[in-house]
């Protein structure tokens, strides 16, 4: 399974470099799970910098995968693995996700780097 965050699935709209490395685990939609911050953060981000038309284009793709809403389990372990690794909310959200779904963690995030199960992409 994989999970691409919300600067993988940007880099890839944008069709630059590392958008065409994570294009392989986004267009297996099978094997593709979506957190639901990451609509939020890509929709937002689209929504500024291209229009509300492209971003909803932008979002049927990406719920082409399995999208998973935020319940008071998955909140919990967010908390904890925030908690322990100094984790923002959203990037909390995200790698418990990932690790929820046994997920490899497609990111440009820093903070992700020399975690487990994490696929990371310096920022160019």
């Amino acid at each position: 399974m994989n999970l691409v965050d919300s600067s993988c699935w940007l880099e890839f709209f944008a069709g630059s470099t590392v958008g065409e490395l994570v294009s392989e685990p986004i267009e297996n939609t099978r094997q593709l799970i979506v957190p639901a911050i990451v609509i939020y953060e890509v929709f937002k981000k689209l929504l500024a910098e291209v229009g509300e038309d492209n971003a909803i284009m932008a979002l049927a793709h990406m719920k082409q995968g399995k999208v998973v809403d935020l319940d008071s389990a998955l909140a919990i372990q967010a908390a904890k693995i925030g908690f322990e690794n100094k984790l923002a909310l959203a990037d909390s959200i995200i790698y418990a996700t990932a690790l929820q779904h046994d997920c490899l963690l497609w990111t440009q995030d820093k903070h992700f780097e020399n975690m487990a199960h994490v696929r990371y992409f310096k920022k160019c």
